[in-house]
């Protein structure tokens, strides 16, 4: 019976410490939500106003796997340029995980940025993007939502230029870039 109970404990330990390689992008989000460097929103799908009632039947069905977004960002100044190098090394490492898929990068008069998922290609579960300005600092969104499909995201971004959306919430993280 020793042997037994002796086997399941080293399975379970085996299974615990496994799943949990290393820092996960949302336990990222709550360490550094009171960090006084970042700046974090969480903002509900419905914020965006869309009237469902225009939308075609795509637009529709991105919409509603769409549930909300987590916006966290690092505002870099001359005296916590140290601290941006480390945060940034942070993210970096969380997002080269093998739980992450990385959809695209781009390079923008804003910076570069990546953008990742996760779950399957036709039944996402999160998208990520990570962007950085080494002069201005960083911003991580999380697009969270249940089986978004990439190919969707075009409607979603289609239908949100229908909303009344004007960016409200958002007016803080607009002026944490500006110059």
């Amino acid at each position: 019976m020793k042997h037994v109970f002796y086997t399941i404990t080293v399975v379970l330990m085996v299974m615990l410490t496994s799943c949990n390689s290393g820092p996960s992008l949302q336990e990222y989000y709550v360490d550094n939500n009171e960090n006084p460097n970042f700046m974090s929103f969480d903002l509900p799908a419905s914020i965006l106003n869309i009237p469902v009632a225009e939308l075609n039947d795509k637009q529709k069905v991105a919409i509603e796997s769409l549930n909300k977004l987590n916006i966290l960002a690092f505002k870099k100044t001359d005296s916590n340029s140290a601290d941006y190098e480390v945060e940034q090394k942070k993210v970096n490492a969380i997002l080269q995980s093998d739980k992450y898929t990385e959809l695209m990068k781009m390079k923008t008069a804003y910076g570069n940025a990546t953008v990742q998922y996760i779950g399957k290609e036709d039944a996402i579960d999160e998208v990520i993007v990570f962007g950085n300005d080494d002069s201005k600092g960083f911003a991580l969104i999380r697009i969270l939502g249940d089986e978004m499909n990439p190919a969707h995201l075009i409607q979603l971004m289609q239908a949100i230029e229908k909303s009344d959306y004007k960016g409200e919430g958002l007016e803080k993280f607009g002026e944490l870039f500006k110059e």
